[in-house]
C-alpha cells in the first residue's frame, strides 16, 4: 500500500466539517432554549414593536413639522429670519405655497430700493411651505451704509407683518 498523502488530508476535512455541524447543532440548540416563547407570542411582540415605531414615526413627523413651522391648520404664515454679517445679510423666508411669488418678489422689491446688492437667492418647497434664502450685501450704493442692515430689516419685518394681517 502506497501513502497517499491525500487521503489523511480528506479525512482530516471530514472530520473538521463534522466538528462545525456538531458545535452550530449545539448553538443553535443553545438558542432555542433561550427562546422560550410560542409562536403566537412572537408574532405579537412583533405587531406590538410595529405599533411602536409606528407611533414613533407620527411623533417624529409633528416634531419636524413643527420645527419647520408647518401648520396643519390654514394657511401657512409668513415668517423672516434675518442676519447680519459685516455688510452682508442672509434673509430665511418661509411662506405658503399660495403667497409665496407675490412676498419674494415684494421682498426683492424692498432690497433693491434699499440699495442692497443681491448675491444669491434660492428656493425649496417641503409640503406647502416654500423656504426662501436671500444673500445680500449692503455695499456703497445703499445711503447711509451703517443704518441700511436696520432699515432693511425693519422694512422687511413690517412688509411680513402686514402681508400675514392682510391674509387672515
Amino acid at each position: 500500500m502506497e501513502n497517499n498523502p491525500n487521503s489523511s488530508s480528506g479525512k482530516d476535512r471530514k472530520l473538521i466539517e463534522r466538528n462545525r455541524r456538531n458545535q452550530m447543532k449545539a448553538l443553535y440548540s443553545q438558542l432555542n432554549s433561550l427562546e422560550s416563547t410560542s409562536l403566537p407570542d412572537q408574532l405579537e411582540e412583533a405587531a406590538n414593536y410595529i405599533k411602536k415605531l409606528q407611533t414613533n414615526l407620527e411623533r417624529m413627523k409633528e416634531k419636524k413639522d413643527s420645527l419647520i413651522g408647518v401648520s396643519s391648520s390654514g394657511p401657512k404664515s409668513p415668517q423672516l429670519q434675518i442676519h447680519e454679517i459685516g455688510s452682508c445679510l442672509v434673509i430665511w423666508l418661509t411662506t405658503g405655497s399660495s403667497c409665496s411669488q407675490f412676498i419674494f418678489n415684494e421682498t426683492i422689491r424692498i432690497l433693491h430700493e434699499e440699495g442692497a446688492e443681491i448675491v444669491n437667492a434660492s428656493f425649496s418647497v417641503v409640503d406647502d411651505t416654500v423656504f426662501h434664502t436671500i444673500h445680500l450685501t449692503v455695499g456703497e450704493s445703499a445711503p447711509d451704509i451703517y443704518g441700511a442692515a436696520s432699515r432693511i430689516s425693519e422694512r422687511l419685518k413690517k412688509f411680513v407683518r402686514d402681508a400675514d394681517a392682510y391674509d387672515k
